[in-house]
């Protein structure tokens, strides 16, 4: 550990925050820095001590109807803008992105608790996904032909008009963008709502946007809680669709508050993602796999292999194995290179976390490492921290196995044989990830037919494709985001049927 780099790092951080929200991290409306007119602010805290990061604007109902009628008017010019050029504009996005790259990682460093050595890939991941939605930009439009031999039918797509985007706190710019530019490329406008938890790249982007030569008003950023600032943007009539990435019970309440308008939704939501070990697997690059998968992140992430379902005849050397590697992860300031896991993001979060382990401790479970006895002394004491922990002897029913705890802590469970597996795995209300391990090729493909999520890893961890769906079933989301499935859910599809005048067309009341 190096805790001059650290707070060399930890400074550099704090004057760049300092220089963007000054006095107050702001909305971004129009072009132009937004304050509403009583000055409510929020206090943005660091989870590295709980000392004050900045004041972030708390938006309310006027506010997001200044973006939206803000985004409403850019929508009139920007869906006209030729195809070529929206690509354009986007990739010049993704180059100040990149020229960025630094100042990002610093700031959601600072805003989340992830370690640099994640963040430090936050811009690179954030201008692919401009790059990728920039180039399709010449074939969003695009529809169908389904020709008959009296008539032409025919699709196209447009805009659905502006949109707007509510966005989680565990990585919050690359997700931002993972929103943004799709609907970007569809010809849509955009009123982002960040988290208020991890309010500074939302802003940053923004304005990068900008001065990327992105119009004003195209893309405008709202800060604020969600329980005012969100449900105005849901509830806002000339908002005509939500993308949410967050928690189920917020998702329910979007869809609801969005009803009366008929919004359209999009949601990525919990996760419970099992990861399944057969005795016939590649061990090594299993144990790999799982510990990255719920380790890395702080564990705070959408699809985290947070059950872990090992077969019996391996279950004790496994976990075993992997008891070793959590113990060996270096936690610390996350502002350090060497840092693997930093700390939680925030005080909520930590006691959602400790309370989960200590209630599945006291119904018979057992943690093996990990928490917040495991941790060096030299940490601050008013930071989240929480070490990697591992936790064996839980049943089915379990909260610690059946709820999303979303930091890093992994459930094991033993299974005996294929039937088995597939029965755990799909115990559960969530339905986003499946990780599989196996050596034997007929049954990856079985069980990737059988588990109930909207995506299967087989011997890998996540493996990020853009032109790949990506979505949940049960009550992980509902819809899917990469591709074309983006544009379904931005655009709207109409068909047009042209007779080739060859029909005979019904005739009534004629004599």
């Amino acid at each position: 550990m190096n805790a001059d780099i650290a707070q060399q790092n930890r400074s550099q951080a704090q004057t760049l925050i300092d220089a963007l929200s000054t006095p107050v991290l702001s909305h971004f409306i129009d072009g132009q820095n937004y304050l509403r007119q009583d000055g409510a602010t929020i206090s943005n805290r660091s989870p590295v001590d709980d000392t004050e990061l900045n004041q972030t604007a708390q938006g309310n109902e006027a506010d997001v109807a200044t973006a939206s009628l803000s985004s409403e008017k850019a929508f009139e010019s920007w869906r006209q803008w030729p195809a070529e050029k929206r690509r354009d504009v986007l990739h010049a996005i993704a180059d100040r992105i990149e020229a960025n790259a630094e100042s990002i990682a610093l700031m959601e460093t600072a805003d989340t608790g992830q370690p640099l050595r994640f963040t430090g890939k936050t811009a690179t991941r954030g201008a692919e996904n401009f790059r990728y939605f920039a180039d399709l930009c010449t074939r969003a439009a695009d529809g169908h032909s389904y020709p008959t031999p009296t008539h032409l039918n025919y699709t196209m797509r447009e805009p659905i008009g502006p949109v707007g985007a509510i966005t989680p706190w565990n990585m919050p710019f690359m997700l931002a963008t993972w929103k943004i530019a799709p609907a970007l490329a569809a010809g849509c406008t955009v009123v982002h709502k960040p988290a208020e938890w991890s309010p500074l790249t939302a802003t940053l982007l923004a304005k990068i946007a900008f001065e990327a030569g992105l119009p004003a008003g195209v893309l405008n950023t709202v800060q604020g809680l969600g329980n005012e600032a969100g449900s105005a943007l849901t509830q806002d009539p000339r908002i005509k669709a939500i993308a949410f990435v967050g928690g189920t019970q917020t998702g329910s309440r979007i869809m609801a508050q969005g009803a009366p308008s008929l919004k359209r939704v999009h949601f990525e939501l919990g996760g419970k993602s099992p990861v399944v070990v057969f005795d016939d697997a590649d061990l090594d690059r299993a144990v790999d796999a799982v510990a990255f998968m719920i380790f890395s992140l702080n564990g705070q992430r959408c699809n985290a292999g947070s059950r872990l379902l090992v077969q019996r005849s391996i279950h004790d050397q496994f976990v075993e194995r992997l008891i070793q590697r959590a113990q060996k992860i270096c936690v610390g300031n996350p502002f350090d290179p060497a840092t693997e896991v930093g700390p939680l993001i925030h005080s909520k979060q930590l006691t959602k976390v400790k309370e989960h382990c200590f209630n599945a401790v006291q119904a018979g479970a057992t943690m093996h490492c990990g928490g917040v006895n495991a941790l060096s002394a030299h940490l601050p004491a008013a930071g989240n921290w929480f070490a990697p922990a591992i936790v064996s002897g839980v049943t089915p029913a379990m909260d610690i196995v059946q709820q999303e705890v979303f930091g890093p802590v992994l459930a094991v469970l033993p299974f005996d044989d294929e039937a088995h597996a597939l029965a755990l795995a799909n115990d559960s209300r969530y339905g986003l990830s499946t990780y599989l391990w196996t050596g034997n090729v007929g049954r990856a493909h079985r069980l990737a037919r059988s588990f109930q999520s909207g995506m299967v890893w087989v011997n890998t961890e996540i493996a990020r494709n853009l032109s790949t769906p990506f979505g949940g079933m049960k009550d992980s989301g509902i819809g899917r985001d990469g591709g074309d499935w983006s544009f379904d859910f931005y655009m709207e599809t109409r068909n047009v049927c042209i007779a080739l005048d060859g029909h005979a067309i019904p005739q009534i009341g004629k004599l």
